[in-house]
């Protein structure tokens, strides 16, 4: 990377002012800073803020980026006083579902590092004396939470940076993102043009119109959302100073959607229960120059009307409130996306523009220092996969998706959600060639980025009366049986002893081409892709600090000729621009990279008796001596032609089966009526997931990100240790499986049936070491299993604890899986994250 650079930062807020001095910090000097808005108070999100920094969060990374938000508002200070009111936080159960919720969110804390207490009713009251004691079950104290002063926080980041060389302007607007050659040059302005080698947009909810004027499409919805400040409440007088003054920990009653913090002797109160109200950035018009705390394009009237409910919910949880009215309210708006997470990283379409958008105050700091840290290093320490601006399919970009998925964003943003909970809208919004087939057998879909995958078919509910002793699935708590069926021990059983089909069409199918298709490969994957045609590769994709950026696939289907089994948008995003730079920089390696996913269908058939169907509906040899493990040929089945691949993701012999998709359903009724006589099923991805894991194979994501080196994920084997270089391999040259101090264990829990379902701490020797990354019952072993990274300290057999749901649960560390195949059905290693 560049030791500086000219940057251009457009957006004067938290997120801006942050990035600004995450980047002097790292020594970068050549850092403009441009706002529509007065720098006093430019106007955006972070000038209306009520500054909650509530750090507990499902995801690892988001939880980090607030506890280092903490972390450095609570290290700016002028005199004396620092940006962050440490009054710690509270989340109150009201029912036993949120009860059993806070427990959970308790879990998460733990793995993540944050010290959290569940507490009882009284000791509720105790941190909390204003609440109703016949309304409280329970709570979540977090005592490192507390309030952000973002509007001070800022004035002073802009005095650190203005010191360290920044130049700020205020008051004015952005017009244009000039580039050059798919890249940015710089951005315009009425002032005339600011010339910069990278653009980044911290523009907040006008991060579309900013997007747009680079070309790039932003998923971001602009959402109102209601906030009031009541009278002063009498139970208060005297407990803080004026204005703003608190020091009673902040408060949310989640499952209300409501929220709490202290404004001195009146309430401040956040409210997202009301119907979605999306904004129109572009509507709201030019920036006044003289913007005050009443007059600003964030703050929008208030309805009072949708406020009803959350003042009458407020009085019951607060009786104190009942002595107070409403003063008065706005409704300030913020961001949403289709997925609730940030968007962070730079356009997969034109470089040198980066993003940092839909960051809320609570995790301003922590993005900012990512961002500066992929600038600067190549790599951000925390693992960016669910946050990265180029994770979406295309469909997902379309302004009608963003909409109605950033609007049940905002409906769902207190909600209790389940981890494999699909979206109820849009649905069949992406289906395969076997749709069809896969309903007549009665698939229960789930949905992940669009696609329908079947989790199970009740067509196969029936097999459960067949299913040996040893097979039978155990009574599971209801949270763990919810999105799941009995009926995956049935699916699981007969792949293990007979033939399944799996549909792997969400499987992301890249084609790569060209001249230069080797030498690319070559030099971004691990994998000795070299070889000759037919031949296929297990491959890593690390980044420049060898950490595993993704994992795929490759088969080598001719000269200049590959198909990727890949993991997502992301890894077409960076393929496609190293394609595009390579071919600029060396024409006569010009290689090209096509997403074929949509055109293309795959089926995953396996078991002992696969070979059996195959062989009933081809003429073609699918034996080991014509199709060894880890190959590939061109076939036809039943008069379609299809690529096999010799590949398992669930320990048993077979194939990926891959025909374009006119070709789909035939090939579907051929395979299927061939496997009748030896028993084939149709299985789903909750037997998939069971199998994979029982063998060993990680799922890219969730078991392996950026956090971790292909030593402490077990995958060392997928690295060359010849020929041509490639990215990050300079990074592991000091690194070995003996160097690792920590290495991912396969667990099986001790009683047999108590189930985990991922992010729960793991306890050894009464200190947490690890936490759970993904589990499933293992049907072919009879018990439930885990994958956890562990301290290399700790051995094979010893036995620690899982936390799930405040309940330790007792399990046995084994080395890699819990399942050994047989000699000859070799083990696959590897996972897909959308599979």
């Amino acid at each position: 990377m560049a030791t500086s650079s000219r940057v251009v930062i457009i957006g004067a807020g938290i997120v801006g002012a942050n990035v600004a001095d995450e980047l002097t910090s790292r020594g970068w000097t050549d850092i403009t800073v441009v706002d529509q808005g007065p720098l006093h108070l430019a106007g955006g999100s972070t000038s209306h803020a009520p500054g909650l920094v509530f750090q507990s969060n499902a995801s690892k990374a988001l939880s980090l980026f607030a506890r280092y938000t903490v972390e450095k508002l609570q290290s700016l200070k002028k005199d004396g006083e620092s940006c962050f009111n440490q009054v710690g936080g509270l989340e109150v159960a009201t029912t036993p579902a949120r009860l059993e919720e806070l427990k959970r969110k308790h879990g998460f804390a733990t793995s993540w590092g944050i010290e959290t207490r569940l507490i009882s009713t009284d000791e509720c009251l105790n941190v909390y004396p204003h609440l109703n004691k016949d309304l409280v079950l329970g709570g979540l104290h977090i005592p490192s939470d507390g309030l952000a002063l973002a509007a001070r926080a800022v004035q002073l980041l802009i005095e650190r940076t203005s010191k360290a060389g920044v130049r700020y302007l205020g008051s004015t607007p952005v017009t244009g993102i000039s580039q050059m050659d798919g890249r940015v040059t710089g951005v315009v302005t009425p002032n005339g043009a600011i010339p910069a080698d990278i653009v980044i947009s911290c523009a907040g909810f006008w991060g579309v119109e900013v997007g747009a004027m680079a070309g790039v499409t932003i998923p971001l919805l602009p959402m109102a959302h209601q906030y009031v400040k009541t009278t002063a409440v009498p139970a208060q007088n005297g407990r803080n100073a004026l204005p703003n003054g608190a020091s009673l920990p902040i408060l949310r009653y989640q499952d209300q959607d409501i929220y709490y913090r202290e404004h001195g002797d009146r309430y401040g109160i956040g409210y997202y229960g009301h119907r979605p109200i999306p904004v129109d950035a572009a509507s709201l018009g030019q920036t006044p120059k003289h913007v005050t705390e009443e007059n600003m394009p964030s703050r929008l009237k208030f309805t009072p009307k949708d406020f009803e409910p959350a003042w009458k919910l407020s009085q019951e949880l607060l009786p104190a409130l009942q002595k107070s009215t409403v003063a008065e309210g706005f409704n300030g708006i913020l961001s949403f996306t289709p997925d609730g997470g940030p968007l962070v990283g730079q356009s997969p379409t034109v470089d040198g523009f980066f993003v940092a958008e839909a960051v809320w105050v609570t995790h301003s700091a922590g993005v900012a220092r990512a961002l500066a840290e992929v600038l600067t290093t190549g790599k951000s320490q925390v693992d960016l996969t669910g946050c990265e601006l180029s994770r979406f399919d295309q469909v997902q970009l379309t302004p009608a998706y963003v909409k109605e998925t950033s609007q049940q964003d905002f409906v769902e943003v207190y909600d209790i959600l389940h981890p494999f909970q699909p979206r109820d809208s849009p649905r069949d919004l992406r289906i395969g060639p076997f749709h069809e087939r896969q309903r007549e057998l009665g698939a229960y879909f789930l949905e992940t980025s669009g696609w329908e995958r079947p989790e199970w078919y009740e067509a196969n509910a029936e097999l459960l009366s067949h299913l040996p002793a040893k097979w039978r699935p155990v009574e599971r708590d209801a949270w763990s049986a919810r999105y799941y069926s009995p009926i995956a021990a049935a699916e699981a059983w007969k792949t293990r002893t007979t033939a399944a089909m799996y549909d792997l069409t969400p499987q992301r199918c890249l084609e790569v081409t060209g001249p230069g298709a080797v030498n690319l490969l070559m030099r971004l994957t691990t994998g000795e892709v070299s070889r000759n045609p037919g031949t296929v590769t297990y491959a890593l994709l690390l980044d420049v600090n060898g950490g595993i950026r993704s994992d795929l696939v490759i088969a080598r289907l001719g000269k200049d000729t590959f198909q990727v089994g890949a993991n997502g948008a992301m890894d077409f995003a960076y393929l496609s621009r190293e394609a595009r730079v390579q071919t600029t920089k060396t024409p006569a390696q010009f290689v090209q990279v096509r997403d074929i996913t949509g055109s293309t269908c795959c089926l995953g058939l396996w078991g002992p008796r696969a070979r059996n169907v195959v062989m009933a509906a081809s003429t073609d040899d699918f034996t080991g001596a014509s199709l060894p493990y880890m190959h590939a040929m061109k076939a036809t089945i039943a008069g379609i032609p299809v690529t096999a691949i010799n590949v398992s993701y669930v320990g048993e012999q077979g194939w990926e089966i891959h025909t374009t998709a006119e070709y789909g359903r035939r090939l579907w009724d051929a395979l299927w009526q061939a496997g009748q006589p030896y028993g084939l099923i149709a299985a789903g991805r909750s037997a998939f997931y069971a199998l994979r894991l029982e063998s060993g194979i990680r799922l890219w994501g969730v078991d392996m990100t950026t956090e971790h080196d292909p030593y402490e994920a077990g995958l060392d084997f997928a690295l060359r240790e010849s020929g041509q270089g490639y990215v990050g391999q300079e990074a592991l040259k000091s690194r070995s499986t003996k160097t690792a101090t920590r290495r991912l264990r396969c667990l099986t829990v001790d009683d047999g049936r108590s189930m985990v379902l991922g992010k729960e701490p793991v306890f050894a020797g009464g200190q947490s070491v690890g936490y759970i990354t993904s589990a499933a019952f293992g049907y072919t072993v009879g018990k439930p299993i885990a994958f956890a990274y562990l301290s290399t300290k700790v051995s094979e057999g010893d036995t620690v604890e899982i936390e799930y749901f405040g309940r330790r649960i007792r399990a046995t560390v084994m080395h890699d899986s819990a399942y050994k195949p047989h000699s000859d059905r070799p083990r696959a290693r590897r996972g897909d994250s959308k599979l």
